[in-house]
């Protein structure tokens, strides 16, 4: 994909992830008048193999409380042809889970650390 200036070409790299295996986003957005595309997934499996799929070298962690509810949105972004496209994972998280958000790569913690 070397332009990114349609409605159409923005779909086909989607569909070119999907086509390669890789898991459908359950939220697609595309803005309008505007070159952004907003892919959301479901499990942090998804997020990772989209990030690889894309080239998304910029990540950005944001946790937060959602009514009483701890929630951390990782997002990574790039820009292609002018065309900003991200990748969000919104998680619940629980209280056991915070001391993992302290590390840079959580998927490296040894379980008699956690």
């Amino acid at each position: 994909m070397t332009e990114l200036a349609t409605r159409a070409q923005a779909f086909g790299l989607v569909a070119a992830g999907v086509a390669a295996g890789l898991s459908a986003p359950w939220r697609l957005y595309l803005a309008r008048g505007c070159r952004y595309l907003s892919l959301s997934v479901g499990d942090r499996a998804e997020w990772n193999s989209w990030r690889t799929h894309l080239g998304c070298p910029e990540l950005s962690v944001r946790v937060y409380d959602a009514g009483g509810e701890i929630r951390r949105s990782s997002v990574a972004e790039v820009v292609l042809d002018g065309c900003r496209i991200s990748v969000e994972l919104v998680e619940e998280i629980g209280t056991d889970d915070l001391d993992r958000l302290l590390v840079a790569d959580p998927t490296t913690i040894e379980p008699e650390e956690r």
